[in-house]
């Protein structure tokens, strides 16, 4: 039985940089609508509704891919889903038709995203640390997604000016086969010991889902998750160009996400760190509230580079600070043995709303 892991392990360390990558890559999307379109001939839809379908597929390959890691292992989950995102993100480099697009950058993508992201990596996080620390650690894990998109979406907006939208697509494919490197440490994940395990044994995957379909606060978790999908797609995809018909320069669109990056960082340590000591309840309904406040400021107000960042910056602090609490109250309510299985579910509502989003 392997003991509980530091905070500061080297397999926590690796399961961040995979997250970091995972959310780098994908936030990058929206930079390639306007080249791609371009080039083409395309109307600004046709590869939005390409990232719908990444979406729509990644909410429902999620509880497959959470239930296949509960089951088989995360390593063996992680390598697939990396050669099913860096073949998602060849395929969409080397695509001259619609179809193409829809199939590497929706289908494949989608895929890749679910098996290599949250939904699969923290619940394997949540059971390599104490009961105590599991809060905070899956706030690590979902700042470190937030980091990736700090420090990816420069990187491939500087690869689209310097090598063309075509090859910069084939380089980020080649970032996302390390993924499937980052995840040897995740072999070993400690399982729970004494009466809890005995307990969890006790219980197969069928009866957890039923258990779970029974409990009303359950529902409103995937209610909750709902919405949150609806905002956070549309701003990804969205915002770049939404920007540059407002007028504003690309640097402001990049500084933009750039910023929503950095300081989802932030909100997700501490909505992690305050998950483990107030109501995780409580948590997510100030974040929904605060959401709703600063997008309906943001677009009453007028705007200017400077309200542009403003909200970004109160974005980003919002961003995924929703994952540390909701994670939290599965593994809470049901326990690690299916919470990825059981946040696959609720995550499949987030991605159900980002396809309509997008």
């Amino acid at each position: 039985m392997s003991q509980y892991k530091s905070l500061f392990s080297v397999a926590i360390a690796f399961a961040c940089v995979l997250l970091a990558l995972n959310f780098g890559l994908r936030s990058s999307m929206g930079f390639f609508m306007a080249p791609v379109s371009a080039e083409f001939g395309y109307g600004r839809e046709v590869f939005a509704f390409a990232l719908a379908l990444q979406n729509l597929w990644w909410g429902l390959f999620q509880p497959v891919a959470g239930a296949f890691a509960d089951r088989f292992g995360t390593v063996k989950t992680v390598v697939a889903g990396t050669l099913l995102y860096a073949l998602g993100l060849y395929v969409t480099a080397t695509a001259d038709t619609i179809q193409g697009l829809n199939v590497g950058a929706g289908f494949l993508m989608g895929m890749g995203i679910a098996a290599t992201g949250f939904g699969v990596v923290l619940p394997a996080m949540a059971r390599m640390v104490s009961p105590e620390k599991r809060s905070f650690a899956l706030g690590l894990g979902s700042a470190a997604g937030s980091a990736g998109q700090l420090l990816v979406v420069p990187v491939a907006q500087s690869f689209i000016a310097g090598y063309g939208w075509s090859i910069a697509l084939l380089l980020m494919a080649g970032c996302a086969l390390l993924m499937m490197f980052l995840a040897s440490p995740l072999r070993e994940t400690t399982k729970p010991t004494g009466q809890t395990a005995a307990s969890d044994k006790k219980q197969s995957m069928s009866e957890a889902l039923r258990e779970a379909c029974t409990y009303s606060h359950y529902w409103l978790l995937v209610a909750g998750f709902f919405v949150c999908g609806f905002q956070l797609a549309f701003i990804t995809v969205h915002m770049p160009a939404f920007l540059s018909d407002r007028g504003f320069a690309s640097d402001v669109a990049v500084a933009s996400l750039a910023l929503i990056g950095l300081f989802n960082i932030f909100g997700c340590l501490l909505s992690g760190s305050w998950a483990g000591k107030y109501s995780k309840a409580k948590i997510l309904t100030g974040i929904y509230a605060l959401r709703a406040v600063s997008i309906a400021a943001f677009m009453y107000f007028p705007m200017s580079a400077h309200s542009v960042y403003a909200f970004s910056i109160i974005t980003g602090l919002l961003w995924l600070a929703t994952v540390p609490p909701t994670s939290g109250l599965v593994a809470q309510m049901f326990g690690l043995p299916y919470m990825g299985l059981l946040y696959g579910i609720v995550f499949l509502s987030h991605q159900l709303r980002s396809f309509s989003g997008v």
